[in-house]
């Protein structure tokens, strides 16, 4: 059973209740148990973080970047193990856990810019003789509360970034895959990080809900579902907590005649196809529907072109070279997808790749690429989260029906347009909703120096994640106006 990490102490959890951890890819192979903890353990790791905060926001920030300096180092050495890792309980391949892992690097580089980014203002002679100033002050406890498809990635989002402006910080790391953040917290130990600043709790919905209600959290961090990340929203909010809840996405990708010439052909579908069906489709960027603007003969080239690249896809243990596509997560999820194709297909969509029982015989929670064509709007599988490796393909008139079909959507996290027209591209940057755009980019995703978060239900709060919003989420504003009275005669 894994332990919890509470005051810089490994401890073992008092629950009976366990769940297990698999290989995706052998699920049969038994890789350990995750305790739902109790809600004392969640009690007590929420102190050990109030307890620590006074001590910990008066270090410098220079000196508390220094940490995540170390931090960055010990993770550049231990690369290859935390992508063998993140493979292991989630069976991506492993080449994508090792980007999983290089964007939680990059995430630690710019939070050691913390001593600029937090810096306040000042300005002098606001009226004669007063000056005024502020400062970002931290804030006290704050809680991460993550997905099951980035553990490297996604925790790096947040508490980088929360630490190092002075706060402290509870992870509970998805309850399918805890063994990456068990081993970053190994490397927190070995960097000394002060007992209290940093603390694990393992556990599922009941210690989610613990944690965002407890008295002492101040803001909370949350990526996953959308109706998880209302529900969070509308929880912590009501407790008084700041609240910033990444939920679903229903992303969808224009492709407009032009990138469909030769020389643009190979490199459009490529983009296209890998923006879907990797990471088996389980990742918010992912794509998910393609509309092909133009005439019928685009369209018939498009969907030629995509099951061609489809059928290269190499579909397999992570952990093998030659697999360019791993398992999905769980059985559960696997049927959840084989019930959105079989009744997208009774509605009326026409199969050109079937996937759905090519890899029946084999052991892992596998599911071939599938591709569907003929998709409508009012299809169940074009208004919601597939997370699964299907590739939609749909037509529209032109550009701005493309607009309109995008803009209905309840979701608006991310959206791509491929083009090489500047006209084109403008116009789809003004009108679109959703916030996060790629002009001939399958995955939109913003790096760590930029904010990151998406609309209308696949966002819920007023600040998103990293960048410079990172500063606004994780530190209050304090303003200071000065007088000092002039009396000579004291020098």
């Amino acid at each position: 059973m894994l332990k919890n990490y509470i005051d810089g102490q490994w401890r073992a959890s008092h629950s009976k209740t366990l769940l297990p951890v698999v290989n995706p890819a052998y699920p049969e192979r038994l890789l350990a148990h995750t305790p739902c903890s109790l809600p004392e353990e969640v009690d007590s790791a929420v102190m050990a973080a109030q307890r620590a905060f006074p001590l910990w926001r008066k270090v410098p920030a220079p000196e508390r970047c220094q940490y995540l300096f170390r931090l960055k180092q010990q993770m550049e050495a231990a690369r290859e193990e935390l992508a063998g890792l993140i493979t292991a309980e989630h069976g991506k391949t492993l080449a994508e856990s090792r980007g999983s892992v290089l964007r939680a690097i990059q995430m630690l580089e710019t939070a050691c810019g913390i001593p600029t980014l937090m810096m306040g203002s000042h300005f002098a002679d606001i009226a004669r003789g007063i000056d005024c100033s502020t400062v970002n002050r931290p804030l006290g406890v704050f809680v991460g509360i993550c997905p099951f498809n980035f553990p490297a990635m996604v925790p790096f989002w947040f508490w980088p970034f929360a630490i190092a402006c002075g706060n402290t910080f509870v992870l509970k790391p998805s309850e399918r895959v805890p063994l990456t953040a068990m081993r970053f917290f190994e490397l927190l130990a070995d960097i000394a990080l002060p007992p209290g600043v940093m603390n694990l709790v393992h556990g599922g919905r009941e210690v989610a809900e613990a944690l965002s209600t407890h008295p002492q959290v101040k803001g909370i961090s949350f990526v996953g579902s959308t109706p998880v990340a209302q529900h969070l929203y509308q929880l912590g909010s009501k407790h008084g907590k700041r609240v910033q809840a990444l939920g679903g996405a229903k992303n969808l990708m224009v492709v407009l005649p032009d990138a469909l010439q030769a020389a643009s052909l190979k490199r459009t579908v490529a983009t296209l196809v890998e923006s879907i069906t990797g990471c088996s489709g389980q990742r918010c960027l992912a794509g998910s529907l393609a509309l092909c603007a133009g005439n019928p003969e685009h369209y018939g080239l498009l969907q030629r072109e995509v099951v061609a690249s489809a059928q290269t896809i190499v579909v397999g243990d992570g952990q093998d070279p030659r697999s360019t596509m791993g398992p999905m997560i769980s059985a559960e999820a696997r049927e959840r997808v084989l019930g959105l194709l079989d009744r997208a297909i009774a509605a009326g969509a026409r199969v050109l790749l079937d996937g759905r029982r090519t890899l029946a015989d084999r052991p892992g929670y596998y599911l071939a690429p599938t591709v569907l064509a003929d998709i409508t709007g009012s299809m169940e599988i074009a208004q919601v989260e597939v997370f699964g490796p299907v590739i939609l393909l749909g037509k529209v008139a032109n550009l701005n029906e493309a607009i309109e079909w995008i803009n209905t959507l309840p979701f608006a996290n991310t959206t791509t347009l491929f083009t090489n027209s500047g006209a084109a591209a403008r116009q789809f940057v003004d009108e679109v909703d959703p916030s996060m755009i790629g002009i001939n980019i399958g995955v939109p995703a913003p790096l760590s120096f930029f904010s990151f978060g998406g609309s209308k239900q696949s966002f819920f709060g007023d600040i998103k994640a990293h960048g410079s919003d990172c500063i606004k989420f994780y530190t209050d504003p304090c303003t200071t106006i000065y007088r000092w009275h002039s009396d000579s005669s004291l020098w």
